[in-house]
């Protein structure tokens, strides 16, 4: 059973290319200390989220432990500040058997509790819990408490199938409810969620190092454009506009949704196979532009055979 530490960050606008380069070279760091698993980071996808949360895996407690408390790892925070607004909120989770990985959708709740409330508080956890595993899409549930040294606060992280069904839970009566009655038992509650397209770009052979987001818009172009143009000269053209005559705009809306699924089916295999330029070790530069050149040519190449073929 592996050990997460979660990080959440609030980063300052006008920094967050400086904080992402700053993430990529501690990955680079924190991969190769002793009792590593993998790191996953979550870029901000305001307005639902607008931290960025970073998912590092142990193999043991005393790994984890041993990394908050590195001087290597100080260092590395204190070359960050100039990036970020206000405190980290770090928090340490036992990972499911297996060691299974956050879902789609994933809440981070964090929780101070008053002195002398503890006891009243796990209770009202416990029935919180309960009431949360009927909630539709809930795919797992984890509860920590406070470790010395490490964390002050409660910790819940939700797993959800999908942001509407996270949403739902998190907007629902039932939970407002028993929210209110905790107040009285806690000083300090926040949760924050994370979710986007990011999901898509996650190579699991990679030690998941930052998400450029001009990368991620390379590939989803490259997967976008074929599959609007195909679905416009096979279907929306010839099926649903010449023989069901249908509006233009239900016409387009209808191929949104193909062309959605259709992308979010393709760029995930995609971005697999192009790890080596998501996630470049080494030669970064030359990584980059080997790949950009790769997609660009793709690119010519979709355009001419469109333009001479259809």
């Amino acid at each position: 059973m592996t050990v997460s530490i979660v990080t959440q960050t609030s980063v300052r606008p006008e920094r967050s290319e400086d904080f992402a380069r700053w993430q990529g070279e501690t990955s680079n760091m924190v991969s190769s200390f002793p009792g590593f698993v993998e790191q996953r980071l979550m870029p901000p996808n305001p307005p639902l989220q607008v931290d960025w949360v970073i998912l590092q895996r142990f193999h043991t407690m005393e790994d984890a432990q041993r990394w908050l408390a590195s001087s290597e790892r100080q260092t590395r925070i204190e070359g960050a500040a100039p990036f970020l607004i206000g405190r980290d909120d770090v928090h340490i989770v036992r990972d499911d058997e297996g060691g299974r990985k956050p879902a789609p959708v994933s809440a981070v709740i964090s929780t101070q509790v008053k002195p002398g409330k503890e006891a009243e508080y796990r209770i009202w956890e416990r029935k919180i819990a309960a009431a949360q595993s009927k909630a539709p899409g809930l795919q797992g549930y984890r509860f920590e408490p406070p470790v010395p040294g490490i964390q002050d606060d409660y910790v819940a992280i939700l797993r959800f199938d999908t942001q509407a069904n996270l949403q739902a839970w998190l907007d629902s009566p039932v939970r407002k409810q028993l929210i209110e009655e905790a107040e009285p038992l806690t000083e300090e509650f926040h949760a924050r969620v994370g979710t986007g397209f990011e999901q898509w770009f996650r190579d699991e052979s990679s030690g998941g190092g930052t998400l450029s987001v001009w990368k991620m818009d390379f590939i989803v172009l490259l997967l976008l454009y074929p599959i609007v143009f195909l679905w416009g000269v096979w279907f929306g053209t010839p099926i649903l506009q010449n023989k069901l005559n249908l509006p233009w705009a239900v016409n387009l809306f209808i191929g949104n949704i193909f062309s959605v699924a259709l992308t979010g089916f393709g760029v995930p295999w995609v971005a697999n196979r192009m790890g080596w330029w998501m996630f470049p070790k080494g030669n970064v530069l030359r990584a980059n532009l080997l790949g950009a050149g790769l997609i660009c040519a793709a690119y010519a190449i979709s355009i001419w055979v469109f333009w001479k073929f259809f």
